[in-house]
């Protein structure tokens, strides 16, 4: 799988602010169509197919992912900051493996 994600979650804002949450996940995303230069067989399929954000349990985004996403795949998008809490995020590749992280924000 890869390596470990970076995620930007703001730490601290006020009740009611919109708030942006930033993540990059370094990973390769092999499409499954190139073909290996030495071999000439083609590169299995590798890529994230899921990414998954949750608010203290409840999911709050989700995106399901092609081959076409980029390598590297980075996801911003917005939140209403209601109560302090956790993010919790998950990316899944075929195969099942998962990558989490997670960031706290505190809510005055």
């Amino acid at each position: 799988m890869a390596k470990k994600p970076r995620v930007k979650v703001p730490k601290k804002a006020k009740a009611g602010d919109i708030v942006q949450i930033k993540t990059l996940m370094s990973h390769k995303m092999e499409t499954g169509r190139r073909k290996d230069k030495k071999t000439g067989k083609v590169i299995p399929r590798k890529i994230i197919d899921t990414f998954v954000c949750k608010f203290n349990g409840k999911e709050i985004m989700s995106a399901d992912l092609q081959p076409s996403i980029a390598a590297n795949p980075y996801l911003a998008f917005y939140a209403v900051a209601t109560e302090s809490g956790t993010f919790d995020f998950e990316w899944t590749e075929d195969g099942g493996s998962k990558v989490t992280a997670s960031g706290k924000i505190k809510v005055s």
